[in-house]
């Protein structure tokens, strides 16, 4: 039965356990590409997590996610697979997804190598939100590869920005207003320089019909963030298609602080455990 909960709930979690971080690098879409693994010295098999940092398409770094990869390794525990996929402008749509899709894949064949159970989960941050969804309907559509969770922190999901400009003017000041949304549309102009790019639903997830059959959705939104509109209306839109989601709204913060931000990053762990542990 799906879930949608509005706020963050209370979970007990288990204590943290130690990890031994290395980089590897592989063959990306349009040039080699980092990955930085976290992997829990716990003597178990455990599931596997791709995770793809912010930065507006643009920037960002696997340095950037260490916070967010770190705490979700070894919470879960689960190995994370931190991507340094290639940036925009040099590196427009669809670069970033099959970026991800390719160390989905790397994964996914080095499972027994790497001590990982067959289940793989996703989770991303503002721009990485968006490579995340894309990577989920780059794997629901060519079948390579299997995607049993995903986890999109203020994702970035509407090329468009409509929904961010439907907000009140005191919602606006609030989300950092017209400063943000321009901001926002920038970053989108340089990933998805032509038009008709901002059509194709891998570039679009939030006008996307065909979401039946994605993976279970946790979508966690930002109070004081213009991208928290987008993100809410995507979980709906999720909902209504039969994927089992769930949506926590955490007050008072901003959607930068969301990657280094414990309470949020307790509840993507929560929902990664229970996701991957039943799919395993």
């Amino acid at each position: 039965m799906d879930r949608s909960s509005r706020q963050p709930h209370s979970v007990t979690h288990p204590a943290p356990c130690p990890l031994v971080v290395d980089d590897r690098t592989i063959v990306g879409h349009a040039q080699d590409i980092r990955l930085r693994l976290y992997r829990p010295l716990i003597g178990l098999a455990v599931p596997a997590l791709l995770y793809l940092h912010g930065g507006g398409f643009t920037g960002g770094s696997l340095e950037d996610a260490e916070t967010a990869a770190s705490m979700i390794a070894e919470t879960i525990p689960a190995l994370v697979v931190s991507v340094g996929y290639s940036l925009a402008p040099r590196h427009p749509f669809p670069t970033a997804a099959h970026d991800a899709h390719r160390a989905a894949l790397w994964t996914q064949d080095a499972a027994q190598e790497l001590g990982v159970t067959g289940a793989l989960g996703v989770a991303g941050h503002d721009a990485g939100g968006h490579v995340a969804a894309s990577l989920t309907f780059l794997a629901r559509d060519l079948g390579e590869v299997a995607i049993a969770a995903q986890v999109l922190l203020g994702p970035m999901l509407d090329p468009s920005m409509t929904r961010a400009s439907q907000t009140t003017i005191r919602e606006a000041q609030a989300m950092g207003g017209e400063e943000a949304v321009a901001s926002c549309a920038k970053c989108y102009r340089a990933y998805l320089p032509e038009a008709s790019q901002r059509l194709h639903p891998y570039a679009a997830p939030l006008e996307s019909r065909r979401l039946a059959n994605l993976p279970p959705a946790l979508i966690v939104t930002a109070q004081n963030d213009v991208l928290r509109i987008e993100a809410e209306h995507y979980a709906a839109n999720l909902i209504a298609a039969g994927v089992p989601t769930e949506v926590t709204r955490f007050p008072a913060i901003s959607n930068r602080a969301l990657p280094n931000h414990r309470p949020a990053l307790l509840a993507a762990a929560d929902f990664l455990r229970r996701r991957l542990t039943a799919a395993a």
